[in-house]
């Protein structure tokens, strides 16, 4: 249509008439012709969401960004559970981004995020999803449960940010329980940096983890629901067949 329009409008100038423009008489003032309205400002384009997809999306807002990631509730339905029943009862909002593993080098990066405060904001401890009955496996950007023994986790996750295989439960060398993955970073990549380098504090800590406290922590301010954004990546923690 708007091509049709641009061709009209073109013949319309090669077949109209001259126009003459008259000569104004000494004296008189010529008012100029108004310029045309600008044309309205376009209207916003609605970001398409993936209707197909039905795994469950979380936006972590933190105080340096946000992160949104992917829960695998078919693969780990119980973990993946378990991380919704926080987000649902919104009392993951105000817990912590308190540990960076810049201690451990390059092939072992993670942040870990938990409640910080008052131990009653925790749900009862839930069953441990091995990797090898789960199908999933800790590759970088996965979303773990960080846990002391198999079956005492609570609100405690971690994100991580290199592969780290030997969290998983078939590992050679592991415990034979590992850590259970349960989802993986969608975007924010680059927040999880962020917080990952941000401030250690040098004395804070205990055992393996001095040298690995954040100081300051990273708040999560809201943790929420969002729609599955259209494109979002394949990703890595569903394991290859």
């Amino acid at each position: 249509m708007f091509t049709g329009m641009i061709l009209s409008l073109a013949l319309t100038v090669q077949t109209a008439p001259a126009v003459v423009t008259p000569v104004p008489r000494p004296g008189t003032t010529v008012r100029p012709m108004m310029a045309p309205p600008p044309p309205p400002p376009p209207l916003p384009v609605p970001v398409p969401v993936d209707a197909t997809d039905s795994r469950p999306y979380v936006a972590l807002v933190t105080d340096l960004g946000t992160i949104v990631v992917r829960l695998e509730n078919k693969r780990a339905p119980v973990t993946a559970g378990n991380f919704l029943r926080y987000v649902d009862a919104k009392r993951m909002d105000g817990f912590k981004f308190y540990r960076s593993t810049k201690s451990w080098g390059p092939a072992n990066q993670l942040i870990q995020a938990g409640n910080r405060g008052d131990p009653r904001r925790n749900f009862p401890a839930i069953a441990h999803e091995p990797t090898k009955i789960s199908g999933l496996t800790n590759c970088k950007g996965a979303l773990a449960m960080a846990r002391l023994n198999p079956g005492d986790a609570t609100s405690d996750f971690f994100l991580l940010l290199s592969d780290i295989k030997g969290f998983d439960s078939d590992a050679v060398g592991g415990d034979g329980a590992g850590f259970a993955a349960f989802g993986e970073i969608v975007t924010g990549a680059d927040v999880a940096d962020r917080i990952f380098n941000a401030p250690i504090s040098p004395t804070a800590g205990d055992g393996v983890m001095k040298g690995q406290m954040l100081e300051p922590q990273v708040t999560i301010k809201t943790a929420r629901r969002v729609p599955a954004p259209a494109g979002a990546p394949k990703g890595c923690v569903v394991k290859a067949p």
